[in-house]
């Protein structure tokens, strides 16, 4: 069973996560092996534990979008100011440009110690210059998040719901959340010190005096702008969800007959890489190459959760872990490719985009 190995896989050597799911779905069915604790000390993990998905809330909001040009109600080309006026982007930086983390934005700070968490999102400067490259932003997320609530005329979390999970029948859900879920994180500790070091960005705003949190997160977002200067919803991060909830919608986007939801040339569009290698727009890409050279859109989130899907083969691979837990914990891109290594022997990724830092 390629599920229960790749299981196996994570959950040895120091840097296990306390559990983990590993779910896989092809033209054959589907397949879902869990393990571990929740939490060390906590309940066994389940089909049904939910997990804090952090950055993969980036390509949820990415189908939202994706679905929004399907029914016309926008297009990708579309400048931001036409959604979201008032904005630092720079003149004629377009829905495109965030997806592909192009618009020149920080990469990350600390909004919730801005006196204004949202004023502070939309008047932060640009750090680069506008499409002379990828510097991957939770920022330009925040933005699109931003656009889809525009667009739909409702908030956010109304928006995934009716635009990406009703249709499909995902359980995914903005926190907080309760029951059967997996802990994220241990308090604000990781971003705590990268306010006190400036590692690996510079910080434009000061702490003083911020009440970090200390426990350990369980059913409350780990990211600190999503849980402190947004209350849980945003375009970035916030979502929580099942193996199951994240394989049902990568097998959607795999399908191609599935054009019904996902339209034919809104779906080529969002697929294709632009100008950097390894990045489409909200996903990342990577070229599996093997007995059967595969090009496969994924992404990570920081708390350990990864899902990723081969276009038009209705294949489909999601790795959920509370890897912030492990004795030593290792980045999520290394266990992703534990699992793919595991599930395809003898692979060699191609060029693909740099890891998540944030």
């Amino acid at each position: 069973m390629p599920a229960a190995e790749a299981l196996a896989a994570l959950l040895s050597g120091p840097s296990a996560p306390p559990g983990a799911v590993v779910a896989v779905a092809g033209p054959d069915g589907r397949e879902l092996a869990t393990g571990g604790l929740t939490r060390p000390g906590g309940e066994a993990v389940t089909g049904r534990t939910r997990f804090d998905l952090a950055s993969v809330t980036k390509v949820v909001t990415t189908c939202a979008l994706h679905r929004l040009a399907v029914l016309s109600e926008l297009a990708l080309d579309d400048p931001v100011s036409r959604w979201l006026p008032g904005t630092s982007c720079a003149t004629g930086t377009t829905l495109v440009d965030l997806l592909q983390h192009r618009a020149g934005l920080w990469e990350w700070q600390p909004l919730y110690l801005a006196a204004d968490p949202l004023d502070a999102l939309l008047s932060l400067p640009p750090r680069y210059l506008p499409r002379q490259g990828r510097h991957y932003s939770d920022l330009g997320f925040m933005l699109l998040g931003r656009v889809v609530a525009s667009v739909t005329g409702t908030s956010l979390s109304e928006a995934v719901r009716t635009l990406v999970a009703e249709p499909l029948g995902l359980g995914l859900t903005y926190g907080p959340v309760d029951g059967d879920v997996a802990a994220g994180g241990i308090g604000d500790e990781v971003e705590q010190t990268m306010v006190s070091t400036g590692k690996p960005y510079p910080v434009l705003f000061s702490d003083a005096g911020f009440r970090w949190r200390e426990a350990v997160t369980v059913g409350e977002a780990n990211d600190g702008n999503a849980v402190h200067a947004f209350g849980g919803v945003s375009g970035h991060a916030g979502l929580f969800g099942t193996a199951d909830d994240l394989l049902t919608l990568a097998s959607s986007l795999a399908d191609p007959e599935a054009d019904g939801l996902w339209g034919t040339s809104v779906r080529d569009q969002v697929f294709a890489d632009g100008q950097d290698a390894g990045q489409a727009l909200g996903w990342r890409s990577e070229v599996l190459r093997g007995d059967r050279p595969e090009r496969m859109l994924w992404h990570p989130g920081f708390t350990g959760c990864a899902v990723g899907l081969v276009p038009g083969r209705r294949r489909a691979i999601v790795m959920m872990t509370n890897r912030l837990l492990a004795a030593e914990p290792a980045l999520t891109a290394d266990l992703w490719a534990r699992v793919l290594d595991t599930l395809q022997p003898g692979r060699t990724a191609g060029e693909d985009a740099d890891d998540d830092p944030s």
